[in-house]
């Protein structure tokens, strides 16, 4: 499947509410970029592996096996993807979540249910559209 030139930065998101995780992923690809969804930790290192081009991670914290601070931990650990950016979704975020957080180099911290447009504004920040030539 060859992606139209205007196609912007992978994505990957991961939630284990999929409804959630294809609305966001819709909701981003409308924007250009290609999404990855991944149910789990598990499930969302298995696309980092299969696409190393992946340019941000999107996780929810709060899944059932686990977390998404698990998830951070082990980017953070693995060389090549120390300094992947990652965003992170949360219907609460606890206070020690947040210290570990910043200790992670979490990018932005996003309350669920999204608020997509100040989503797309940060994406849109960190990830300029190129100008059309």
């Amino acid at each position: 499947m060859s992606h139209p030139s205007s196609s912007r930065q992978k994505i990957l998101l991961v939630d284990d509410e999929e409804d959630a995780l294809i609305e966001l992923a819709e909701s981003l690809e409308n924007e250009g970029f290609v999404c990855y969804t991944a149910t789990s930790v598990t499930f969302a290192l298995q696309e980092l592996t299969l696409n190393p081009d992946i340019a941000l991670v999107i996780t929810d914290l709060r899944m059932p096996e686990e977390s998404g601070i698990s998830l951070i931990k082990r980017l953070r650990e693995h060389t090549s993807r120390s300094h992947l950016p990652v965003i992170v979704m949360s219907g609460h975020a606890e206070m020690d979540d947040v210290s570990d957080m910043l200790r992670l180099q979490v990018l932005d911290l996003f309350r669920k249910p999204i608020y997509l447009v100040r989503l797309i504004d940060t994406l849109d920040s960190l990830f300029p559209r190129s100008k059309p030539s």
